[in-house]
């Protein structure tokens, strides 16, 4: 009987490692099927394909992958395994109602659309290689804009368009393109600085090559798409406002609610939530107005800040050299917070040109390049609605704390997650961080007066409207003018801003909630495990739990951070 007894137990172990090696494999196998599916050539395709049987094929592909993955016993998966399992399901079923919900026949943002994504193509070129890729991608502009125009005819067909309202001063998109010199365009200025490793017949080459592109396939499409907007699609885009008024409508704005929140929340908890957050911080707000001694209301107060020349720079030079020293004095303060920094630095650029007037005030803009460092762009075109005391905010938002340091130490993971989760991006987690760093730099002591605390406050507050508004927009029946008016009176956010703000909400339902709801989701796991841990708490172990996965819903967070605090209370 004692020698049975360790046999039973090694047969138990034997059969449980075998499991896991059967699950493993059959993970591994999905994994590796997705991952190595392109879906196209990319020397057929260099801007990406864009067809209408592509969606189809890509969500036909999902629906099998997604039926192995069923397959796979997730009890006999380890926790890095179990979490890219619940991922790439969160990532197929996205593809699916992608086409579904026919949101590929609709690629238009009030700040962004397939036309506005080609200046992110124009970097600066350090090899023949990227020379020669640059060029392919300007010559397949022809083919790019005939997909994208196939796809916006067959959204009119169908009414799924978007709201006339949000393309005040859109044709400054494709009539900025529309230079007589193809070399003063701005798809040219890579070309103006070429590699010293090219000899000068490959330079002379390239040159020509590269007027004749954009001469012949860049700047006519621009006249295209000119035409086909303001004598096709501005025509037929609707008068109405939310997405539920579109066929489809309600049920498309719960799916995005879902997806970009990870949770399950109706349109109604959501601006329930919001409401009670701008109460809340609108409070926070009072007393800061009081703190400075200012005479006046509320709205006297936000017309100030608005308005006084003090808070504003004089040169799109001078706002520039302001977030690069908000920026180093960040860095400075990252180890005592972190254990771990991404090796890939960040530079401080200004919005492009050709994009800005209808731009955010800042984003960051990655590279999955070994050779290129991240950008945090910073809006410079109208400086009167750029105020200096929302500059440490959204600094922190968009390089670090934030999107940089969150998306490369997600890149720079290496082996340890599948390659599918190095550049995987949700909202609530991605910007959740983001505004959760906003107030992490509080704590760093990068808000020096009342004003920038302020401006933290109205960029929570901006965070907190969104939900209220993108709800009220496209679920309750609200008005442009009824987002407006609740954003001027609850933020210090310029007019210009809420303006483009409340038509991107407009143009992308369901994207605005995700920062409010992923940062409360942190703040609420943080202030959870400060209780438990009490002296035992550790900020910096309790950021690696929160990063050292990469991103992940917030349930899949919500469950490490509880197994965090049971480790550390035994």
């Amino acid at each position: 009987m004692k020698l049975r007894l360790p046999i039973i137990l090694i047969a138990l172990l034997l059969g449980l490692q075998s499991m896991a090696q059967k699950a493993s494999a059959q993970l591994d196998s999905v994994i590796q099927k997705v991952q190595e599916h392109k879906g196209y050539h990319r020397e057929e395709f260099p801007l990406g394909n864009y067809s209408e049987e592509y969606y189809k094929e890509e969500a036909d592909f999902a629906r099998e992958q997604l039926k192995e993955l069923e397959k796979v016993n997730s009890d006999a998966l380890s926790e890095t395994e179990q979490i890219s399992k619940e991922l790439l399901k969160y990532k197929l079923r996205e593809t699916i109602d992608f086409y579904e919900y026919g949101a590929y026949l609709n690629p238009l943002l009030s700040d962004a659309g397939f036309h506005v994504s080609l200046p992110y193509h124009v970097r600066d070129l350090s090899t023949y290689e990227q020379v020669r890729k640059y060029l392919n991608k300007l010559n397949a502009v022809p083919q790019y804009v005939d997909q994208h125009l196939k796809l916006l005819r067959k959204g009119i067909e169908k009414g799924n368009v978007q709201p006339r309202v949000i393309f005040e001063g859109y044709d400054a998109t494709y009539n900025d393109q529309l230079v007589a010199d193809p070399l003063k365009s701005y798809y040219y200025t890579p070309f103006l600085d070429l590699p010293k490793t090219l000899t000068q017949a490959q330079k002379d080459s390239v040159l020509k090559a590269a007027e004749k592109a954009i001469s012949e396939n860049v700047i006519p499409q621009f006249k295209r798409i000119k035409e086909f907007f303001e004598s096709e699609y501005l025509p037929a885009a609707r008068q109405s406002l939310g997405v539920s008024e579109i066929p489809g409508g309600k049920e498309y704005y719960q799916n995005r609610l879902n997806y970009y929140t990870t949770l399950e929340l109706s349109a109604e908890e959501i601006h329930q939530k919001g409401l009670k957050e701008v109460a809340r911080i609108k409070a926070e707000m009072q007393k800061i107005i009081e703190e400075v001694g200012f005479e006046g209301s509320f709205a006297d107060f936000i017309h100030f800040l608005r308005t006084d020349e003090q808070f504003y720079a004089e040169t799109g030079e001078e706002l520039l050299k302001e977030a690069r020293d908000i920026s180093k004095r960040i860095d400075a303060q990252l180890p005592k917070y972190f254990k771990k920094l991404p090796r890939q630095p960040y530079g401080v650029a200004p919005v492009p040109d050709a994009i800005a007037p209808k731009y955010t005030t800042g984003r960051y803009v990655g590279s999955a390049e070994d050779t290129e460092p991240g950008y945090y762009w910073v809006n410079t075109y109208n400086l009167s609605n750029r105020p200096l005391y929302v500059l440490p905010a959204l600094t922190a938002h968009e390089a670090v704390p934030g999107h940089h340091l969150q998306i490369a130490l997600n890149r720079e993971l290496g082996d340890s997650i599948p390659e599918f989760r190095r550049s995987f991006y949700l909202s609530a987690f991605g910007e959740g961080w983001g505004l959760y760093s906003e107030t992490l730099a509080q704590e760093m002591g990068i808000y020096t007066t009342p004003y920038e605390r302020f401006g933290k406050l109205t960029y929570e507050q901006w965070r907190a409207g969104r939900l209220v508004v993108d709800t009220g927009i496209h679920a309750l029946g609200w008005t442009r003018e009824q987002a407006v008016i609740f954003l001027k009176e609850n933020t210090a956010l310029s007019l210009h801003n809420i303006n483009t703000e409340v038509d991107r909400y407009i143009s992308w339902p369901g994207q605005a909630v995700s920062y409010k709801i992923g940062e409360m989701k942190i703040r609420e796991l943080r202030e959870k495990a400060e209780k438990a841990l009490g002296p035992n708490f550790n900020i910096r172990d309790f950021h690696e739990v929160i990063l050292e996965q990469g991103t992940v819903t917030l349930p899949i967070m919500e469950k490490r951070v509880e197994a965090y605090i049971e480790r550390n209370l035994k």
